[in-house]
């Protein structure tokens, strides 16, 4: 799929034609990055856009523990996309790339994740998750802030 930022500094094509899955994620975090009421993810064998001279990026820890580094756009700020950082210095298998990025994505059969925090209604009858979805393993204690 082709993807670009708002300004369209930066381009990229994602290494499938249709992501792995797709997540509109209603955590505290993607509400503030995407300023709305969730987020949305589509899931891909990782790739990088770290040689691109227009994004950069900033780390941050997840509740989870596990290190992530987010990709923006240096000219507009449009999120690129996500991924983990792997203790011992592999490429993580997957990147989560902002779902509004993509030109021609199918939004149906989308799950929603954290909806123990959404601020809107969960439609009937999809797949849902309370806090992270089953392909991340995740200690029952941990909670999102």
């Amino acid at each position: 799929m082709n993807g670009s930022c708002a300004c369209g500094a930066v381009s990229f094509r994602t290494p499938t034609p249709t992501p792995l899955n797709l997540y509109h994620c209603h955590c505290t975090h993607c509400r503030k990055q995407s300023a709305s009421a969730f987020g949305t993810s589509a899931i891909f064998p990782f790739f990088s856009v770290e040689a691109d001279s227009n994004v950069t990026f900033f780390a941050r820890t997840c509740d989870s523990g596990r290190k992530q580094r987010c990709y923006f756009c240096k000219q507009c700020g449009s999120r690129i996309l996500h991924a983990h950082v792997l203790d011992d210095g592999r490429n993580p298998e997957v990147v989560a790339v902002k779902g509004g990025l993509l030109e021609g994505l199918n939004w149906e059969g989308a799950k929603h994740i954290f909806t123990r925090s959404a601020v809107v209604a969960i439609p009937e009858g999809v797949e849902k998750w309370d806090g992270e979805p089953g392909w991340i393993k995740k200690r029952e204690d941990e909670r999102d802030k």
